[in-house]
């Protein structure tokens, strides 16, 4: 067992297990947080096409951990729920330390992803990028009400504005970062804010970026877990609050 200490966190956990095989250069960071109906399949199918998984349980008050162990993942369990900012935190640390993997992904639990385009944008990273990131708008296969695409335009457009690579897709959540770029991400924000402040730093104008169509799920469990509309609104609020207090991105 290895003593696991980020901070202020502490936890006792297993190395992971590396798989071999075409995607043995990739570790995924799933954050989990109450989500013991779904989390098991999710990590069961990026398990079984060969994928290296490591699930950051959030203080999850159901039987998540139990779903997630029973999936194969390498759990990190945090004493206390420390917001998706400090979970991914804690999941890039993880994948950092005990793993030699190129790439890092990040996949949500709630079966949102589709384990297609991970496997497109690990195609596509290996090309030579340092970043990928998932657009739901570089296709038409996510479905959403005109209201949500038009406010999550406007917040793309608002985070455009300024030096750095240009994207069409604000907030989302899956995205494949070489291991030499996570290890200079430092998020401050544990909650929801982290996800202006991580796009702030994965599209340095340094960086090579690029976005990948993704189809996101959007299942009655998904909604179950939020109001997607009040979502949307809240991704322009928290990426026009990150403009003003950024100025410019770079």
């Amino acid at each position: 067992m290895n003593d696991f200490e980020l901070g202020q966190r502490h936890e006792t956990v297993d190395a992971p297990n590396e798989p071999a095989g075409p995607w043995a250069d990739t570790v995924v960071i799933v954050r989990v947080y109450n989500e013991a109906p779904v989390v098991g399949s999710v990590i069961s199918e990026l398990v079984n096409a060969g994928l290296s998984v490591i699930a950051v349980d959030d203080a999850s008050t159901d039987t998540s951990a139990d779903e997630i162990d029973k999936a194969g993942a390498f759990r990190i369990t945090h004493p206390i729920n420390l917001g998706a900012g400090g979970a991914l935190q804690t999941g890039f640390e993880a994948a950092l330390r005990f793993t030699d993997a190129q790439y890092i992904g990040c996949f949500d639990a709630d079966g949102q992803h589709q384990l297609a385009d991970l496997l497109g944008m690990i195609r596509l990273i290996r090309q030579g990028y340092d970043v990928v990131m998932g657009s739901r708008f570089l296709d038409e296969k996510t479905e959403m009400s005109p209201v949500r695409k038009a406010i999550l335009k406007l917040a793309a457009k608002v985070m455009n504005r300024g030096e750095g690579a240009k994207l069409t897709d604000a907030h989302n959540g899956l995205r494949l970062v070489s291991r030499s770029v996570v290890a200079r991400v430092r998020l401050s924000h544990a909650g929801m804010a982290y996800a202006s402040e991580l796009e702030h730093q994965l599209t340095r104008p340094e960086y090579r970026v690029v976005e990948h169509p993704v189809h996101i799920l959007y299942t009655d469990y998904s909604r179950s877990k939020g109001q997607p509309l009040l979502n949307s609104v809240n991704i322009l609020a928290d990426t026009i609050v990150h403009r003003l207090t950024h100025g410019k991105r770079r």
